[in-house]
């Protein structure tokens, strides 16, 4: 069985066919699929679709940093009233973190959405998923800091593509690696240093309906490719793909039943 640690399966990419794309996922060994929150506007869908397959998708709360605009306070007190007043139902906090590919002038809102989403977590003791596109090394240094005041703190560096070094640093934090479609690429670079990556500490996930893997690259992504990540990634480790398997979906069930 695989879990996806990380898809956006209620995004407006799959309003058309939700349904058949979680039967492939279903059929492609995906046991659990767990959903980060992009801002408040699509909190609706992903409750929906939460509830009405319940035992299978999971939700998280957060704002994502490409979301943090000039209004980024009242997003982020809406989204912390719908996390704070259903605690239980929300299995983590994200997708929050910094973002510097896109825009960076809102940099220093999104490090302080970060923090206050950092504190969230600390304080409810749920996992949070990290988005550090360009910004790994401050995100590793934020997080340096947050555990100062709150040791138990954890959770997945998504879309991990950094260095071994980085990974060293994220793994010594206590936290794992979101690896995706991107160890497929060609030129992805990730190949080159998965085997250096301790196996314990990394996790699978799709971005659906980004970044799909190869033979799918530069379309919409889905639950069900994650098998494609999983059979490359047990390449590279010279191990079976039920091994990887097993050994992926153990470390996801680690992250969000801390």
């Amino acid at each position: 069985m695989l879990i996806d640690t990380h898809a956006h399966l209620y995004a407006p990419e799959f309003e058309e066919d939700v349904d058949s794309a979680t039967q492939r996922a279903l059929a492609s060994g995906v046991s659990k699929v767990y959903l980060p929150n992009i801002d408040f506007t699509s909190t609706a869908e992903l409750k929906v679709l939460c509830q009405k397959y319940p035992d299978y998708y999971y939700p998280m709360m957060g704002l994502h940093p490409c979301s943090v605009k000039e209004n980024w306070r009242t997003e982020l007190k809406m989204i912390e009233d719908e996390l704070f007043q259903n605690q239980a139902y929300y299995v983590g906090v994200g997708e929050t973190g910094t973002d510097l590919y896109w825009d960076k002038t809102y940099l220093e809102a999104q490090k302080e959405s970060f923090e206050i989403q950092i504190g969230w977590a600390g304080e409810l003791q749920k996992p949070i998923i990290i988005h550090s596109r360009d910004s790994l090394d401050l995100n590793i240094s934020i997080i340096e800091q947050k555990k100062r005041s709150y040791s138990n703190l954890t959770g997945i560096f998504h879309c991990f593509n950094g260095t071994i070094e980085q990974a060293k640093k994220i793994v010594g934090l206590g936290f794992y690696l979101g690896i995706g479609g991107v160890l497929t690429f060609k030129n992805g670079g990730l190949d080159k240093i998965l085997k250096d990556l301790p196996v314990d500490r990394i996790v699978f996930e799709t971005d659906s309906p980004y970044l799909a893997p190869v033979p799918h690259r530069g379309k919409r992504n889905e639950t069900a490719f994650i098998r494609l990540v999983a059979e490359k990634a047990a390449e590279i480790y010279g191990i079976s793909l039920e091994s990887i398997c097993a050994t992926s979906t153990a470390n996801a069930l680690r992250v969000f039943t801390q």
